[in-house]
């Protein structure tokens, strides 16, 4: 694989204009499709299979307005008036009438038929139908709608709307958010110490996330695709896109300032940091595309998004990026005695060209302590630091992660509802003010159809059967009245539970009804199936919770399988699997203590803690699988070039962690800043998993690899780098570290930069 990148980055290298215009063409060719398709999120959650969906499919043909989406309207009247005095009544008429009127309205429901109004009379409740779904609903239909409560308010009350048909809106990057931009651009700078370097991460990551996102938006007129999906493309665009490209551009400056021609350096930076950037991408595609296997629509266009997203930021490190390499040509070498260019020759063995020729001749002694004092580096102090006593090492990070992780255990699945919703927003207020005045659960009320065995009177006498049967189950509040269609002989029976959407209670009534359905059949004759918002929320959370562990496997066995086609150690693998376990275990303590449990809730802009987002676990596993993988082959493919060259275990840690860990440092900081930057939205999806993420890569890349990797080598010794014979040789090599590009053949000799600076630019 090596030997092909190394061709491919030189070829990018010599025609660079043809590349740099062929990527300009394909952004411009996935813009003009957004411009001429468009594009339109749904952030609708379905779950093809289920009872829940299954039962909502068949409602649909007799009764669409229950079967779509509903918003609700909320009247309070002042202190010391009630919503029935006749100023009060007449403003909720007009507002009623107005709503049934409104675009795509099909039924209004007013508050004295649906017995909501307050026992104090100071607050109603009125619900509005739609007969389509959420994401059908045109643009400005919930506007139109929220423009009809000015009669009620005229009238002196106080009115709200909210209810289903509110839900996550599309993510708007605001200041905050691109400030993971700005900080990233901060850190390139310190680390490169050049603005051109330093800018050119940026250019390209800008170029995959527009393509990728402006493609995204594109298909979506045709796919059903999620504002979450966009979301989460944009943050692992951004941040692998800046990653990829500081592994390869940190490779070749360090090349360039060893001697090496800009042209057989663009190769070359190819053929070894981008092999390992196209084995870390491809683990994050491989992780991502398996969201598949959970059978869920929305979650299967979420990683599949994302996986687009990584995979053109990958395209565009081994492709594009070497194309700007040959556009930069010498330029992009580091100053001689700065402190890259020293950084570079101590990397390659020599002494740092610090002072004069004489000096060095006269001291060659002084000249070898001095590289070598500079050779010790931050990474290679912390490096010598934790491997001074690795056992201790070991015991106290792994004992600092699994305390940790302890909360992980309290975890709770959910869906978000619009009690997550930013505080100040119309759906929120009527949230809350229908959770005070009425309930928590008729914020989430449960729909029951009823299929008879007859139609006509007979059937709608089974339909009340089966709601006097309902009224009877524990947590039940309200039954409403069936709603019957005499020729199918079917009913829709709303139930209000005592818990909110989110509660455990509602999960455990939603059990007991479908535990009881063949009872109910039994006496009533009409079999029943639960259904609803809510009970679509508890399909997905429990199909989810139940994919867990096989996708958890999944991914380990991948991780496993893939360390040992790369390092062909038997220990390398199973540390960085058990690393990326107690990284995973710990984000999700982490985030069980922030969203469940309140922690840092409201220095974080937590809008209500509960339930963490059903499909967070299995997202976080994907993207921190395939993050952790990066850090792995980096840091620990150069702490095996140490081994190979010198054959001493311990001073192969310390060296290599020391070539490694600035580069890796910088690219983990940027991960954490572009992440961390995200969690200032008030988006009740995005806010965790951009926690949980931010939050995983900065344990697993500092605790984890920067710390226990070192730790667990040194101490296990020549040992980490043993495999059978026999499995060697079924192996195959994928020379993941380039090493075939080192043969004398390959390489061409290299020429002082002073004589191809005209020629390379």
């Amino acid at each position: 694989m090596a030997t092909w990148l190394y061709r491919l980055g030189l070829g990018a290298y010599r025609r660079r204009r043809l590349v740099l215009a062929a990527w300009l063409a394909v952004l411009a060719g996935a813009v003009c499709a957004l411009v001429v398709v468009g594009g339109k999120l749904d952030n609708e959650f379905t779950i093809p299979g289920s009872e829940s969906q299954q039962a909502q499919d068949t409602m649909a043909e007799d009764f669409p307005a229950a079967a779509g989406t509903s918003a609700q309207i909320v009247f309070t009247a002042p202190d010391g008036a009630k919503v029935t005095d006749p100023q009060a009544a007449q403003g909720i008429q007009r507002t009623l009438t107005a709503a049934q009127d409104a675009p795509q309205v099909a039924a209004v429901i007013p508050p004295d038929k649906a017995g909501t109004v307050t026992p104090d009379g100071r607050t109603a409740l009125a619900q509005v139908n739609y007969d389509v779904s959420r994401s059908d609903l045109d643009d400005g239909t919930l506007d139109s709608l929220e423009e009809t409560t000015r009669a009620a308010e005229e009238a002196g009350l106080e009115v709200s709307v909210g209810g289903q048909a509110y839900g996550n809106g599309v993510l708007t990057p605001s200041v905050l958010e691109l400030l993971g931009v700005v900080v990233a651009l901060a850190v390139l700078a310190i680390t490169f110490g050049s603005l051109l370097a330093a800018g050119m991460p940026l250019l390209t990551a800008f170029v995959g996330v527009g393509t990728g996102l402006a493609g995204l938006l594109a298909v979506s007129s045709g796919v059903t695709v999620s504002s979450t999906a966009l979301s989460l493309a944009l943050m692992l665009g951004l941040a692998v896109g800046i990653d990829y490209a500081l592994f390869v551009l940190s490779r070749h400056r360090t090349q360039l300032a060893q001697g090496m021609e800009p042209r057989e350096s663009a190769g070359r930076a190819v053929g070894t940091a981008g092999s390992a950037v196209v084995f870390a991408g491809t683990t994050v595609v491989i992780a991502l595309v398996g969201l598949l296997v959970v059978r869920i629509p929305f979650l299967t266009v979420m990683g599949l998004s994302a996986a687009a997203t990584v995979l053109i930021a990958v395209l565009v490190a081994v492709t594009l990026l070497p194309a700007l390499f040959g556009l930069a040509g010498a330029r992009l070498a580091p100053r001689p005695g700065s402190r890259a260019a020293r950084r570079a020759t101590v990397a390659a063995g020599e002494v740092p060209a610090r002072g004069t020729e004489k000096a060095t001749e006269e001291a060659p002694e002084e000249a070898t302590e001095e590289a070598a004092a500079k050779a010790s580096v931050m990474g290679q102090r912390w490096a010598r630091l934790v491997t001074r006593r690795p056992l201790l090492v070991v015991v106290g990070t792994v004992a600092a992660l699994v305390t940790l992780a302890l909360p992980a255990a309290d975890l709770r699945l959910a869906l978000p509802d619009n009690g997550t919703a930013a505080h100040g927003t119309s759906q929120r207020e009527t949230y809350d003010t229908v959770d005070e005045a009425f309930g928590p659960g008729f914020n989430g009320p449960l729909l029951v159809l009823a299929e008879a065995d007859t139609q006509g009177q007979a059937g709608q006498q089974q339909a009340a059967a089966v709601a006097g049967r309902l009224q009877e189950l524990p947590g039940v509040v309200k039954v409403g009245q069936p709603q019957y269609a005499p020729e199918s002989g079917r009913a829709v029976i709303q139930v209000v539970p005592e818990g909110g959407p989110q509660d455990e209670s509602t999960q455990d009534l939603v059990d007991a009804i479908r535990g009881d359905a063949s009872v109910i059949e039994r006496e009533t004759g009409a079999a029943v199936s639960v259904t609803g918002t809510t009970a679509i929320g508890i399909d997905v959370s429990d199909r989810l919770s139940a994919s867990l562990l096989p996708f958890a496997a999944v991914v380990v066995g991948l991780c496993l399988i893939l360390l040992l086609l790369v390092f062909r150690s038997l220990v390398v693998p199973v540390k960085a699997t058990v690393g990326f376990l107690l990284s995973v275990a710990a984000s999700f303590g982490a985030v069980v203590a922030v969203f469940q449990w309140g922690w840092l809730a409201d220095a974080l802009g937590v809008a209500r803690t509960g339930p963490v987002v059903s499909f967070l676990p299995i997202v976080l596993m994907a993207v921190l699988f395939g993050l952790a993988m990066d850090y792995e082959v980096f840091l620990v493919s150069s702490m095996r070039e140490e081994w190979v060259r010198t054959g001493r275990a311990r001073d192969a840690v310390i060296d290599g962690a020391g070539h490694a860990s600035r580069v890796v440092t910088a690219a983990a900081l940027i991960m954490f800043f572009v992440f961390a930057s995200f969690v200032t939205t008030e988006d009740a999806i995005v806010k965790p998993i951009a926690f949980s993420l931010a939050f995983g890569v900065l344990v697993d890349a500092f605790v984890v690899r920067m710390t226990l990797v070192p730790a667990v080598l040194a101490m296990v010794g020549r040992g980490a780098w043993w495999l059978p014979r026999g499995l060697d040789r079924l192996l195959p090599d994928l020379d993941i570290e380039g090493a075939r590009l080192h043969e004398p053949a390959r390489a061409e000799p290299a020429r002082p930069l002073t004589e191809i600076n005209a020629s390379s630019g």
